[in-house]
């Protein structure tokens, strides 16, 4: 994990192939949700009431599963489309969470006609679009063959207030 100046925190996951890549991009994703306390803790554990906490659990729950399945769908993207996925990067900050799904192939993402919902296949970048806020991809950097296909996510808590330069009160002179 690596810290940056404005405190947003990185993860990245190194991936060899296709193999598993979804199962373990998921597990990866649920860990680092959890030590960002994306997935409460258990209920005996809230400090809050439980009208409250019901709530925020379940905004919480239905945000985490969101994540997962975006990952999941940019991830089997990759394992379908482009070769497998090469890196999985999370990015966490105060305004929410960055997804980055690196592959091997340069071809660009090709939203499909819509065709027949009951059908398999041909969802998922329909999934990406409605569940994150924004999505997009870039070529790999210079000199390196692939791209890379990014999302991003809400916090699930509002974002901090304004006016104190985000250092919060002072107790010192009153």
């Amino acid at each position: 994990m690596r810290a940056t100046a404005d405190g947003r925190q990185t993860r990245r996951l190194l991936l060899l192939g296709g193999t598993g890549a979804v199962t373990r991009c998921r597990d990866f994703t649920r860990k680092a949700l959890t030590d960002w306390q994306w997935i409460p803790p258990p209920e005996d554990q809230q400090e809050h009431g439980p009208e409250r906490d019901a709530d925020e659990r379940e905004r919480l729950r239905e945000r985490v599963e969101d994540v997962l399945l975006l990952v999941s769908e940019a991830v089997a993207n990759a394992c379908l489309h482009a070769g497998g996925p090469s890196e999985l990067v999370l990015s966490h900050g105060a305004e929410g969470l960055l997804i980055e799904v690196s592959d091997r192939s340069p071809e660009r993402p090709v939203l499909r006609p819509r065709g027949d919902p009951a059908l398999p296949g041909g969802h998922g970048l329909m999934v990406l679009e409605r569940l994150s806020r924004s999505w997009g991809w870039r070529p790999a950097a210079t000199g390196r063959i692939g791209k890379t296909v990014w999302l991003e996510v809400p916090s699930p808590w509002p974002p901090p207030p304004q006016g104190d330069g985000g250092r919060g009160k002072s107790d010192e002179g009153g």
